[in-house]
């Protein structure tokens, strides 16, 4: 209820893609560089805005070492209400060029994300989702005053209550091995090769994992979808943007993290059109029959299929049936036997090696389908 059609109305898009700074990190304030933007051209807002965490001071270790927190300028503000008319001003742009279809995310501590909630309610976006980011390796409360903070949360918000929305749930749930995904992310802070530094700092102190904006994408948006984010940083959501063949803008007013960010996502490769393939929904995505990709040549006769866990193995015969020993069957009928199962999805349950790489049976049906919707 709700959700989106998964064919996009392309016309509109391409009429406004012209006039859009595809690819471009826009200077400045980014309320700004919002209004310059035209109405209802953007797919998704992703925004990760100034937390306005009101530290007082350096904050140390036990042992007396500095702490690399969030101290910049940029996240400092005079007052709750200073930051409550900045965080208006921002998300009404956001609204404005927000197709009706459209839809935002907005990350955030307890030191904002509840102020940033209610100004979106009262601007009419409509709630979907809340998300919980549980950090596996958090920084530790050094003070020993509190529990640790070990997560953040994520606001995934559409248009307005009887808005259309775009959500691949068939994706996130094979994503998540075919369970069904929670609002409870469990994804590490970002670190080792992929935290950029300059000189052994940091360069942002709060660059989010690529993990995460892959996730919000992929669950999110489509090829081609256009993704503002306001809050640019060094690119995180740009450069997983063009790996997942998504058009991308972002606004960042800090020189040092723009110079940064078009460096990262000029090193970034987008990945081929067969593997951007993702599930659809089963009502969205078209009947195909196992022995099409027989006839095909995509899945031979004599192709050695296996479960995931290689506990079964069956071969593929001429006429797209099953061998596993003197048993024989259906995609799915082999594979509930074998089992003792009710039912089996054969799709997601055989896998086979394709160019030296393990991939599910489905990853194949995902190709056919791309084939003959040329």
């Amino acid at each position: 209820m709700g959700v989106l059609e998964t064919t996009r109305t392309r016309a509109r898009a391409l009429e406004t893609a012209v006039e859009l700074p595809l690819g471009q990190i826009l200077p400045g304030d980014c309320v700004a560089a919002m209004r310059a933007l035209p109405d209802v051209s953007v797919d998704l807002v992703f925004a990760d805005p100034p937390y306005n965490l009101q530290l007082g001071g350096d904050l140390n270790r036990p042992d007396g070492s500095h702490v690399d927190a969030v101290t910049d300028h940029w996240d400092r503000f005079a007052s709750f209400q200073t930051y409550d008319e900045f965080t208006k001003a921002w998300l009404t742009e956001a609204r404005r060029v927000l197709k009706p279809d459209g839809a935002l995310w907005v990350i955030g501590s307890y030191h904002n994300i509840y102020r940033v909630g209610a100004i979106l309610q009262d601007l009419g976006f409509w709630i979907l989702n809340d998300i919980v980011w549980r950090k596996t390796n958090p920084m530790p409360n050094f003070k020993g005053t509190r529990f640790t903070n070990a997560h953040e949360t994520l606001i995934w918000a559409s248009q307005g209550e009887k808005a259309r929305y775009h959500f691949n749930y068939r994706a996130m749930k094979t994503l998540n091995d075919e369970l069904q995904m929670r609002s409870d992310w469990v994804i590490p802070i970002c670190g080792g090769q992929e935290r950029l530094k300059d000189g052994g700092t940091k360069v942002h102190p709060t660059q989010k994992p690529e993990a995460l904006l892959y996730r919000v994408l992929l669950a999110t948006t489509e090829r081609g979808d256009v993704v503002l984010d306001p809050f640019f940083g060094t690119g995180t959501t740009g450069a997983v943007a063009k790996r997942l063949g998504r058009e991308w803008i972002g606004c960042e007013r800090e020189g040092t993290y723009r110079q940064a960010a078009l460096a990262r996502i000029a090193r970034e490769l987008p990945l081929d059109e067969s593997a951007l393939a993702t599930m659809k929904a089963g009502r969205a995505a078209p009947k195909v029959a196992f022995g099409a990709l027989v006839e095909a040549g995509l899945v031979p006769p004599g192709t050695e299929l296996f479960d995931r866990k290689r506990r079964w193995s069956a071969q593929v015969r001429a006429d797209g049936s099953l061998a596993c020993g003197s048993q024989i069957g259906s995609i799915h009928g082999l594979g509930k036997e074998l089992q003792g199962a009710p039912s089996c999805n054969g799709w997601s349950f055989w896998h086979l090696e394709r160019g030296g790489e393990i991939q599910p049976l489905d990853s194949v049906r995902q190709l056919y389908l791309l084939s003959i919707e040329e």
